[in-house]
This record gives structure tokens, C-alpha cells and sequence, in this order.
């Protein structure tokens, strides 16, 4: 069984033992989380929301906090002397799956 959930504006396809990694939560490393944004239980008998389904959630548990690799941003116009050099690392949480509850 799987199911695709809905966090930090985004749609995961999930299903028990995966490892997912979304924008950084506000959780404490060990805790368990639970969402319960579910857009679609899949399997045998598929169930969709509309837009989430009743009574479903899906519960995981924080493994890590960290920052993703470094994003270089590079801007410059042609025959002007202009260039402009920035960077960025995305702040993420990484989850392990541990049950689905239709």
C-alpha cells in the first residue's frame, strides 16, 4: 500500500520504510510526525480525495536535520561589466515512513 501526502506545498509518494527528505520541520530529532493531508491511499482498492481523504494520515519519525548542497546563482549582462554571484542551501528534515492508516 501506498499513498501520496501533501506537505510544505508539495505531493510525496510514500509508502512504509521509505526515506523522504521535505523543507525543514519544526520537530525534534526521534519525534513522530503526522500528516494528514493524504490526496490517495493506492493498492488493490484505490481511494482518492477530494481534495484529501477522511480519516487517513500517514505517520513518520524525523530522522535528521540538515542543508542541502549549495545552489550557485550566476547573473550577468553581456557588454555592461555587470555580474552578481549568490548563493543558497535549502534547510530540509529527513523522515523515515512508519505507518499508513486508511
Amino acid at each position: 500500500m501506498y499513498a501520496i501526502i501533501e506537505t510544505c506545498g508539495k505531493q510525496f509518494r510514500v509508502q512504509e520504510g521509505n526515506k523522504i527528505v521535505i523543507d525543514r520541520l519544526a520537530a525534534e530529532i526521534g519525534n513522530e510526525v503526522t500528516f494528514d493531508h493524504v490526496v490517495m491511499l493506492g493498492g488493490d482498492n484505490a481511494k482518492f480525495g477530494a481534495p484529501y481523504i477522511d480519516g487517513a494520515k500517514v505517520t513518520a519519525k524525523v530522522i535528521e536535520h540538515g542543508r542541502g548542497e549549495k545552489v550557485i546563482v550566476f547573473k550577468k549582462h553581456r557588454r555592461k561589466s555587470y555580474r552578481k554571484t549568490q548563493g543558497h542551501r535549502q534547510d530540509y528534515t529527513a523522515l523515515t515512513i512508519t505507518g499508513i492508516n486508511a
